[in-house]
């Protein structure tokens, strides 16, 4: 009887890892740059090696160390006030993300109570919070933040307001669907039956099955608001002068622009960083959390 021989099944192995570093490219990148972004904000003090409101004539329009007339005393340059552009740009960086992580604080919170009251409670209540969600959503927000900006006048906290007074909107639309689709679910039924109050209902069984679309459109928010405060404080109804922000160091650099592009170009940099980041970085979470986001 001749023996039969076997081959041996080739072993099965995972995606390469050079494929996988790629793959994970869009996390790895943007994380770091946010990471900075978040240390650069915490340690300003100790980072930035002037301070950031300090004027010096004598100094003004000095170009990057790279450049011919440049110093290492100034290493991005200074403004036409003297004032060093790294400095500023460092202390920059604390202001847009104060203001980034209340804004989403506030806005998140707001939304996510509206959206999982309207969502599970159904009925009257959904229809009156969907219907001021509707007509939140019909105003042009960033024009809204200005306006009111402008009423009230320039501040850190007049641009907090003004970019939380519409921004729930769409968390509270988007956690609302997310409700619906938990309130029908075998174990809230079963939750009902074991007489269980409606809120302990919203706060056990429904509040943490959106946390994974909730993160995801917070990390994606995170962008638009340094956005929305850059420009706000460009136009010069944001964070008002002498503080330094990214919106109000372009806006700077607008008169010297021919001569002094370095005022203008390092902060746009950060801010052109920083938002692509952000929206990297929630495209890659949304991929990983919940792919069903894609559409939203």
């Amino acid at each position: 009887m001749a023996d039969t021989v076997t081959n041996p099944s080739p072993k099965t192995s995972g995606p390469p890892r050079k494929g996988r570093f790629f793959k994970n490219i869009w996390f790895f990148i943007p994380a770091i740059v946010l990471t900075l972004l978040v240390l650069t904000a915490i340690f300003a003090p100790l980072l930035a090696p002037y301070d950031p409101i300090k004027v010096s004539m004598r100094e003004k329009l000095l170009p990057p160390f790279f450049m011919e007339g440049g110093t290492t005393k100034h290493l991005l340059g200074t403004d036409k006030l003297g004032r060093d552009i790294l400095s500023r740009a460092i202390f920059g960086a604390r202001i847009s993300l104060s203001v980034s992580l209340i804004v989403i604080a506030i806005t998140a919170s707001i939304g996510t109570v509206l959206g999982i009251s309207a969502g599970y409670l159904g009925g009257r209540t959904e229809a009156f919070l969907m219907r001021v969600t509707d007509v939140s959503m019909a105003f042009p927000g960033l024009l809204l933040a200005m306006l009111l900006s402008v009423s009230i006048g320039p501040g850190f906290w007049t641009v907090i307001l003004a970019l939380s007074i519409l921004g729930w909107a769409p968390y509270a639309r988007l956690i609302r669907g997310e409700a619906l689709r938990v309130r029908g679910s075998d174990f809230v039924a079963q939750a009902r039956v074991n007489g269980a109050s409606p809120m302990r209902i919203m706060l056990k069984h429904v509040f943490p099955n959106v946390l994974n679309p909730l993160i995801v459109v917070m990390t994606l928010a995170v962008g638009f608001i340094i956005l929305a405060e850059a420009a706000m404080s460009y136009l010069g109804i944001g964070v008002p002068p002498p503080e330094p922000s990214w919106g109000s160091m372009v806006a700077d650099g607008r008169s010297e622009i021919d001569r002094a592009w370095w005022i203008s170009l390092f902060p746009g940099i950060a801010i052109g960083l920083v938002v692509l980041s952000g929206n990297f970085l929630g495209d890659w979470i949304r991929d990983k959390l919940d792919p069903r986001l894609r559409q939203v």
